[in-house]
């Protein structure tokens, strides 16, 4: 599959097409990112990814100069899934010095936003670009990155843009590690350790849906046994799945990130306390 490069490009391609469907990603395709694709195709006539790693989410001293950009390998592995592929150029993308930033509630300095300040800033502002740019009806986002869907839903509901932001579940190795393309960072022996920050969090599912309650006591053992393994924790903390605020209902998210080595993984679970 050939990608259109830009914006004027683009939007010749969709003119005319009825209900259009929107994965943005900063490429280096796997199956998580394919599965996206999938449930796309089942909500438009028309499907279209993004291959683009944004500059303005990345801090001075992360990965945006070694993130992988297999732009080739990506197509081919979208040929069938996407209608049109967007791989535009940072100068296609800033013409200009960006200037204009989205602003984003308060829990976006929090989790992810503590340790990578200006990152959801970063990502807003090029997710708004880009969905300008597409104007799809619908756009598809992983919930491996529950905080970034939180905000990116929270953008689109009080911008009152019209699209609906639907999130995919979390796929994973047999192994139960996450699919992310940082993956790629891990060492052997890093890649046989990393599964046990997604069995953290079962461990900690497990014991709420038994009775505890005292959230903050599970989060500090969890962040313990971690660091033990020599596991370097940005967080561990259980929130509510509404608003991402302190857990005090029964719909609960339990979120993570914790470097291993030089590669930062992120993980969460979704639960209900009181399911049947």
């Amino acid at each position: 599959m050939q990608p259109v490069s830009t914006i004027a490009e683009l939007r010749d391609r969709l003119s005319g097409e009825r209900t259009v469907a929107f994965v943005p990603t900063m490429g280096n395709l796997h199956e998580g990112h394919l599965n996206l694709m999938r449930e796309a195709r089942r909500h438009a006539d028309c499907v279209v990814a993004s291959i683009f790693v944004n500059p303005l989410q990345f801090g001075p001293t992360e990965d945006f100069d070694r993130y992988p950009r297999t732009l080739k390998e990506d197509c081919e592995k979208l040929e069938g899934l996407a209608d049109a592929v967007f791989a535009p150029s940072v100068s296609e993308m800033y013409p200009v010095k960006q200037t204009v930033y989205i602003e984003l509630p308060g829990v976006a300095s929090e989790l992810c936003g503590a340790s990578r300040p200006g990152h959801f800033r970063g990502m807003a502002t090029v997710v708004l670009k880009l969905f300008n740019i597409v104007q799809p009806q619908i756009a598809i986002f992983g919930k491996k990155d529950y905080q970034q869907l939180f905000l990116v839903r929270q953008m689109a509901s009080q911008l009152n843009l019209p699209i609906e932001i639907i999130g995919c579940e979390t796929a994973r190795d047999a192994d139960g590690l996450a699919l992310s393309s940082r993956n790629q960072y891990l060492t052997e022996t890093e890649r046989i350790e990393a599964p046990f920050l997604y069995r953290t969090l079962q461990d900690l599912e497990k014991r709420m849906l038994d009775g505890e309650r005292d959230f903050e006591n599970l989060e500090r053992q969890a962040v313990e046994t971690l660091t033990s393994r020599g596991w370097q924790v940005d967080y561990v903390s259980i929130r509510n799945q509404s608003d991402l605020e302190k857990a005090d209902s029964e719909h609960l998210v339990i979120l993570a990130a914790a470097r291993l080595g030089k590669t930062r993984l992120l993980d969460n679970i979704e639960f209900a306390l009181n399911r049947s």
